[in-house]
């Protein structure tokens, strides 16, 4: 049990590390093309999966297992619309492989491996929620949504 569940949490991690070097990636050339609010979420959504993968690590510890820190190369994408094709394709993908790790460490009686899982599938979704939305406003209302967005955000803190 133990070693389907570290094996499995350990994809999970390489998923997460992949989407958190993916999404700053998007976050940078987005913040550099001037579409801030987009570039935010983008970034917000990077800090929550290194969240996931701290779970996910914790778990592997727990177990007895190591943490495998491997993430794919990150995909050299600019256009705004691309970018959010590609974080939805990365969160459908992420949950529907979330929730079958979650039924493979339920059938192997890891519950607590199960639930990290569950709780991940929640947040996958969410996150998928939030880039369809942006996605849809883009194509109803063209790249001027994103400036139109970007005008009235307030300017950035100064640093003092």
């Amino acid at each position: 049990m133990p070693n389907t569940s570290i094996e499995l949490l350990n994809k999970s991690v390489a998923d997460e590390l992949c989407a958190v070097h993916q999404y700053m990636y998007f976050h940078f050339h987005l913040d550099d093309q001037g579409f801030g609010p987009l570039a935010q979420l983008f970034k917000r959504t990077a800090i929550a999966e290194m969240m996931h993968v701290e779970a996910l690590a914790e778990r592997i510890l727990f177990l007895k297992g190591e943490v495998e820190m491997a993430a794919d190369a990150v995909e050299k994408i600019t256009d705004p619309s691309a970018m959010l094709a590609k974080a939805i394709a990365m969160e459908q993908g992420s949950a529907r492989d979330y929730n079958r790790f979650a039924q493979t460490c339920a059938a192997n009686a890891d519950a607590a491996s199960k639930q990290v899982f569950e709780t991940l599938v929640r947040d996958e979704e969410g996150h998928q929620d939030q880039f369809e939305k942006q996605l849809d406003n883009i194509k109803r209302f063209g790249l001027s949504y994103l400036a139109l967005q970007s005008f009235g955000a307030a300017p950035p803190a100064a640093a003092e």
